[in-house]
C-alpha cells in the first residue's frame, strides 16, 4: 500500500477509473482503495506506479453526487424490467 493525501472531493469508484485509464494497475481487492482518518489515501498499486498514481490523486475531483437513476434502475428497484413494462403496456 502507497499512501497519498486524500482529495478533497474523493469518489473511489471514479478515482479507480481514472487511475486505469492513466496505466496504474490496481489490486482487485477489498482494501485496493482506502481513505482512512488520517487524512491519507491507501492504494494497492505497484511501486513503479506511485509517480503516475500520484498526479492522478492530485488532480481527482470525485463527483460526490449520485448519479440519477436510469428508468431501468427504477423498474429494476421494483421488480421490473423494461421488456416487463413494454409487455404491460402491450408494446
Amino acid at each position: 500500500m502507497i499512501s497519498f493525501p486524500k482529495p478533497e472531493n474523493l469518489n473511489g469508484s471514479e478515482l479507480r477509473q481514472e487511475l486505469l485509464e492513466a496505466g496504474v494497475s490496481i489490486s482487485q481487492g477489498f482494501k485496493s482503495v482506502s481513505a482512512e482518518a488520517d487524512g491519507r489515501l491507501y492504494l494497492d498499486i505497484m511501486q513503479q506506479d506511485e509517480a503516475k498514481a500520484a498526479a492522478v490523486v492530485a488532480a481527482h475531483n470525485g463527483n460526490t453526487v449520485a448519479p440519477e437513476p436510469t428508468v431501468a434502475d427504477k423498474l429494476s428497484s421494483v421488480g421490473l424490467s423494461v421488456a416487463d413494462l413494454k409487455e404491460a403496456l402491450g408494446l
